[in-house]
Formats: structure tokens, C-alpha cells, sequence
């Protein structure tokens, strides 16, 4: 009996030193975005971004190899992403929770982060309020304020003394024209009408006559990207709009690759601001389009870089800590961290956890036959301006 039990003994006190040792090697990332649904474009964006960071590097961040646990929340549902995030760390152990392309899903996971402690990295969702939920969170994507904002005290400094705005009625729109108002009518601009609209199929005709009827030098307009953009275009065509002539500007996605290809020649003259676009000069970033167009057939997108730089800061800090994984020591490594990503220098500001980037103002134009976003000017080393108020 004494010799089986050694024999047991023998054979089973090394499988547990195995484990032991895969999982100091090996970090676990829970992955919560909306794997399915109408934002499963977006999330295929964003974990491409994180496969072609991960395959740069050999499947290893800070000196570990990765296991990505994925849950797909299927769309807007905060429940489910606060179910799933609590799977993630109560079953799955994970040590890191990351993903989350869209505002709710994010503030309800957040929750989990704060009470379970656990290092949290924001890769899309942009309403300013969401690092404040979460003390062991950081962000990497943008800020709702900080590209609108920043595009209200531009339009205003370049001649453009009153507009009219047209939001979605829903959280990101709110934010996009309380930041639009804010920067514009600082600068000294007015506002002669607002309105939200509905966010299933609005009436973009009607809102664009009410528009044409007051006569603005401008209109700002923020909507969701996907189908809208090309129905908004469709509506300034019939309403006889030319942004050529009234200066409509927007966030981002109203003029993305897709959204130009679905509007056509009547987005020649949208201005934009964004933090990101394929088309952006610089090696780093000729760099990263080409091995993302090789490996998914198609260029990135700014989903596709905060997929990219979410890795690119768990990298770092995990580098920070020496493979220490503890939400204090990785929200501490990623404090003030900073790096040449392909939209950019960026940093995250280690007051608020979040990103600090170069806010772009583009204009369509078509260059050789194709529709792009040219950059005009760029506005280096923007904190997010929502909690810069804040601190006041």
C-alpha cells in the first residue's frame, strides 16, 4: 500500500506543478463584444485588430502566451455583458477583461471590474463617462467629446458662425451634440436649430428640408454608422444640399469607407474629425494597413486599431509589471504609457486612464477616381475635454 501511494504520489505531484507553471506563462484575456448581430462588423474589425497584434508578436504580450476567451453579447444588452463578465472571472479566471465596442455593455461590465478587481481595457465603446465607473480601467479608442468638441472649436475658427445639428436620439448622439455646442459656442459660433432623431430608419428628408428652410452656414449631423450614413447622403441629394456649399460635418463614421461607398459623389466636401483612417501618411501606418489588407482581405478601420492598441497596452503593461497580472499593478503599469501606434503618438493619461491622441479633420475628396478622407488639419495631443471639465 506505502508503494502505491508513493507511486500516485510521483505521478501526480508533476501534472500539478504543469498546471502551475502554464498558468504563471500563459495570460487569460475575456473578450466581450457583439459577436453576432447587427455590430458584428465592428467586432470582427476589432479582433482582427487583436489577431494581427498577437501574430506580429508571436502569440505572446509582456513575456506570456495569450488564451482569448471570446463571449458574444449579440448587441446592446448590458444584462448579458454583466452575466458574461462575471463567467469570465469567477469561472473562466481570467486575468484581464477587454473588448467592448459599445457603451452599455461596457458601463455594466464595468461594475464587475471595479468589485472584482480586475484589469479592464476599453477598445471601442466612447462615452466619456465610462472609465469613471471602473478605477482598474483604461481606454484606448476615443472619446465622443474629444472628436466633437475639438470639431466645434475648429468649424468655429474657420469661418463657420452658425449651424444647425442633427443627432441620433440615443446616448453617443446626446454626447456628440452636447460636445459639438460646447466647442462651437465657446469659439463664438450660434446654434439656429437642433434636433434628435429617431434611431430606427428616421425620416432624414424631412429633418434636412427643416434645415435647408433656416438657412445655416452648416450642419453638424451624428448618426450611426452601418446603413444611415448612406441614407443621409441620399436625403442631402433630393433636399439639393451640396456640402460643397453648406458645410456639414460629422463625427467619424458618417463618412468611414463604407458609409462613401453607399453615399457616392454627394460626400464630396463632408469634413469629419477622427482619430483614424487608412489613409494616413506615415510608415507606421503603411506599415500596419498592409499586413491587416494581406491577412483579412480588406483595410482597417478604427475599430481595427483599437482592437490593435488594446494589445498593444496590455503588451506594455504587462511588460511594466514583469508578468504580474493583479488589477493594481497592470492599471498602474498603464498609467502614463505611451507609444507610435498607426494613428499616431497616443498616450493614456494617468489621471483618468484614458486615451490622449491627435484629433484629424478630414474632407472628402475624390483622388484618383476614389473617394477618400483628406486629412486638413491635425489637432495633436487631445485629452478627452468631458472630464478636463470635470476636474474644474
Amino acid at each position: 500500500m506505502k508503494r502505491l501511494l508513493l507511486a500516485a504520489a510521483v505521478l501526480v505531484v508533476p501534472g500539478l506543478f504543469a498546471v502551475a507553471g502554464q498558468a504563471q506563462d500563459t495570460v487569460k484575456i475575456g473578450l466581450i463584444m457583439a459577436y453576432s448581430g447587427q455590430f458584428a462588423d465592428p467586432t470582427t474589425q476589432i479582433d482582427d485588430g487583436i489577431k494581427l497584434y498577437l501574430k506580429q508578436h508571436g502569440g505572446m504580450i509582456g513575456g506570456k502566451k495569450v488564451e482569448l476567451i471570446r463571449k458574444d453579447v449579440g448587441g446592446i444588452n448590458p444584462p448579458v455583458a454583466k452575466r458574461l463578465a462575471q463567467e469570465l472571472v469567477t469561472r473562466d479566471n481570467v486575468d484581464i477583461l477587454a473588448g467592448f465596442a459599445l457603451t452599455p455593455n461596457a458601463l455594466a461590465a464595468a461594475d464587475v471590474s471595479a468589485e472584482a478587481k480586475k484589469f479592464m481595457v476599453v477598445m471601442n465603446a466612447a462615452t466619456a463617462i465610462i472609465t469613471t465607473k471602473s478605477p482598474y480601467m483604461a481606454r484606448v479608442s476615443f472619446t465622443i467629446p474629444q472628436l466633437n468638441q475639438t470639431l466645434g472649436t475648429w468649424a468655429e475658427q474657420h469661418g463657420l458662425k452658425n449651424a444647425y445639428i442633427m443627432v441620433t436620439d440615443y446616448g453617443p448622439g446626446i454626447d456628440a451634440e452636447a460636445a459639438f455646442q460646447k466647442g462651437f459656442k465657446a469659439a463664438g459660433g450660434s446654434i439656429v436649430g437642433a434636433v434628435r432623431m429617431a434611431v430606427q430608419s428616421p425620416d432624414f428628408s424631412a429633418y434636412i428640408q427643416r434645415a435647408k428652410d433656416l438657412g445655416p452656414q452648416g450642419i453638424f449631423i451624428m448618426i450611426p454608422g452601418g446603413a444611415q450614413p448612406g441614407a443621409f447622403g441620399k436625403a442631402l441629394a433630393e433636399r439639393g444640399i451640396d456640402p460643397r456649399k453648406i458645410e456639414v460635418l460629422g463625427q467619424a463614421e458618417i463618412t468611414d469607407e463604407h458609409a462613401l461607398a453607399s453615399m457616392g459623389d454627394v460626400a464630396i466636401g463632408i469634413i469629419t474629425a477622427g482619430h483614424y483612417d487608412y489613409n494616413l501618411h506615415s510608415q507606421r501606418n503603411a506599415e500596419f494597413v498592409k499586413a491587416y489588407t494581406a491577412d483579412f482581405k480588406r483595410n482597417p478601420d478604427f475599430f481595427s486599431v483599437g482592437g490593435y492598441d488594446g494589445m498593444h497596452l496590455i503588451d506594455l503593461a504587462l511588460q511594466k509589471t514583469g508578468g504580474k497580472t493583479d488589477a493594481e499593478s497592470l492599471i498602474n503599469a498603464a498609467k502614463g504609457a505611451n507609444w507610435d501606434s498607426p494613428r499616431g503618438k497616443m498616450s493614456i493619461d494617468p489621471e483618468t486612464r484614458d486615451v490622449v491622441q491627435t484629433v484629424y479633420i478630414r474632407k472628402v475628396e475624390k483622388v484618383d477616381g476614389r473617394l477618400v478622407n483628406v486629412e486638413i488639419d491635425a489637432i495633436p495631443d487631445v485629452k478627452d475635454p468631458f472630464k478636463a471639465a470635470m476636474k474644474q
